[in-house]
């Protein structure tokens, strides 16, 4: 068995820690150029089994015509069959090169739709051709070295904070005789800055945007996708607005306003709670910056506190305090808008 890696563009082995605790190191290291090849064959699956706890992932072991086997995951053997033959005692058809999907190896068919891809963006990184920052178009969509393609919303200032470490009086009764110190955060500017924004994973079936802001392009995008303002623009923009590396955060604009029912009912309704022995802890504030920790039974969809600790039950006594209407006009809650300096809010802590 073999493990494949590979070269980055700074010509350091990727995951070369793993790589060499894995390796034999009586066996010198071979390296291969990672040009289309034919011959491969696939020998057979290993893994998917359990023993106690353990569960291995269901691999397919190849072999490559070079003199050594490697695995695939059974995603990748399904991708493989899809854009080539596997012709019984010859092997797969075709060339094949390698190539990673995260952290994973894949076997790449040179007739797949991916490979004609990978091909063109790698003519494209390799022509050095970089994009100038003359070149930037206000909403206009780049691509970067890692495949991701960007809109790029301006230049702005950046903002971000400073922390300078102050030391307090030491306490008297201080067992260990330590320094102790408090930080105080002072708001900067770091200068003009190129800003970028891309459409980043779902997590929660919750559309994420991520945030690029560099100081000078240098390498960093290698095409121009287009020159066109995106029709995200002006979404993308407000969502900028909203940011702290857009606009320092204004501490005196934070107001706390009361719930309605409806918007109470709202917020337990879309909480994602676990059905624990424990109970969902359940944050809530009753007067600004007082807060009161609750729990929720997901089995009687009702709130309660944690008493005295029963050892009989092991575990802590309930004191129930009622289902949502009951928490309304017991603790009167609220909850606080934080805003940016340019007036736009920032979050609402709940």
């Amino acid at each position: 068995m073999a493990y494949v890696t590979y070269y980055d563009v700074k010509g350091k082995v990727r995951k070369e820690t793993s790589w060499e605790n894995w390796r034999d190191k009586k066996i010198d290291p071979v390296d291969h150029d990672n040009i289309p090849t034919s011959d491969f064959v696939l020998n057979k699956k290993v893994g998917d089994y359990v023993s106690d706890w353990n569960h291995r992932q269901a691999y397919v072991r190849v072999y490559d015509p070079r003199g050594f086997e490697f695995e695939i995951t059974i995603e990748n053997l399904l991708y493989i069959l899809e854009n080539a033959n596997s012709i019984k005692g010859k092997g797969l058809e075709g060339q094949f090169i390698y190539g990673w999907d995260g952290k994973d190896l894949v076997l790449l068919p040179v007739d797949s739709p991916d490979y004609k891809e990978i091909s063109t963006f790698n003519k494209i990184l390799h022509s050095k051709n970089f994009v100038k920052s003359k070149d930037l178009s206000v909403g206009g969509t780049y691509k970067s070295k890692d495949n991701k393609e960007w809109i790029y919303m301006g230049r702005f200032d950046l903002k971000d904070t400073k922390s300078e470490r102050v030391e307090e009086e030491r306490k008297s009764n201080d067992y260990w005789n330590r320094t102790n110190y408090s930080y105080i955060y002072h708001k900067i500017s770091k200068g003009k800055y190129y800003f970028f924004v891309r459409e980043g994973e779902y997590s929660w079936d919750i559309k994420s945007l991520k945030l690029l802001t560099i100081k000078s392009l240098g390498d960093r995008f290698i095409e121009c996708v287009s020159s066109e303002c995106a029709s995200e623009y002006s979404e993308h923009f407000d969502w900028l607005e909203r940011q702290t590396e857009y606009s320092h955060r204004d501490e005196s604009r934070d107001e706390w306003i009361n719930y309605s029912l409806d918007e109470l009912v709202e917020r337990v309704s879309t909480t994602k709670f676990t059905e624990s022995r424990w109970g969902s802890r359940f944050d809530i504030y009753k007067a600004p910056e007082i807060r009161e920790e609750l729990r929720y039974d997901v089995k009687t969809n009702q709130f309660y506190k944690e008493g005295k600790w029963d050892k009989d039950k092991n575990e802590y006594e309930k004191l129930y305090v009622g289902n949502v209407l009951d928490v309304f006009n017991l603790y009167e809650p609220v909850y606080k808008n934080e805003y940016l300096e340019n007036g736009k809010i920032f979050r609402r802590v709940k």
